[in-house]
């Protein structure tokens, strides 16, 4: 039967993917355990990303059930963060020397009407916000637009850089009511896995909305980029 199943799994995913399916041996397993297997499962040669999907008990169309939150990841992510900071003119050469890759205020609006986004994160000191308007929508359907609710509004610009260059993540519910958040690379190797996956779970749990009651976390999944996945003991 098992070899059946195998012969399935490989014609459907491929016989690779079916090998590494073979080493899930058990329902769910304890985050350690999960953790040392998630380095074994990758399907691709290149250093995989480790990713958690987090299914929240939550009913999405209610606005006190909806979860955001930020974690600094101890280990961070293992991936370079680009950072443009909107700053005043005075705060250009501190938001520079923090890590912020792109720092100022009309020219760098300018750059990105004129369509130049290379960043991957956008913080903005509260005073600046206005000025964004021009560009609220472009950055808005990229996700980079800053956002209190994400830390990325703040008036300590140096410490928001430093806090995000070191693997602070920000981690929201879909439409599913899923969170799906990377949270290290597969060569960290299970023990780092372990503790970035404790952090990003406190931080979960801490940030847990008033309108959910009773169960909150109703899953926890961590896979590889591309390879199967492993549900966590919760």
């Amino acid at each position: 039967m098992a070899d059946t199943k195998a012969t399935k799994l490989s014609r459907k995913r491929g016989k690779k993917y079916a090998e590494k399916t073979a080493l899930l041996t058990k329902p769910s397993y304890p985050i350690e355990e999960a953790a040392e297997l998630l380095t074994q499962l990758s399907t691709v040669s290149f250093d995989a990303t480790a990713e958690a999907h987090i299914r929240i008990s939550a009913d999405t169309t209610q606005a006190d059930q909806l979860v955001r939150t930020t974690v600094a990841l101890p280990h961070g992510t293992g991936k370079s963060v680009r950072i443009a900071a909107f700053v005043p003119d005075d705060l250009i050469d501190e938001a520079r020397k923090a890590g912020a890759e792109k720092a100022g205020n009309d020219a760098l609006v300018k750059e990105i009407e004129g369509g130049t986004i290379d960043f991957d994160v956008a913080v903005a000191v509260p005073e600046v916000m206005k000025s964004l308007g021009k560009i609220a929508k472009t950055l808005g359907q990229k996700g980079l637009m800053p956002n209190p609710k994400a830390g990325t509004v703040t008036q300590d610009i140096k410490r928001t850089i430093g806090e995000l260059k070191k693997g602070r993540i920000e981690c929201k519910m879909d439409k599913a009511g899923i969170i799906h958040v990377p949270f290290g690379k597969i060569s960290f190797g299970g023990k780092k896995l372990q503790e970035n996956l404790e952090a990003l779970l406190n931080a979960i749990k801490e940030a847990k909305p008033s309108g959910i009651k009773g169960i909150y976390i109703a899953s926890v999944t961590i896979t590889p980029t591309m390879g199967p996945g492993i549900r966590v003991q919760l």
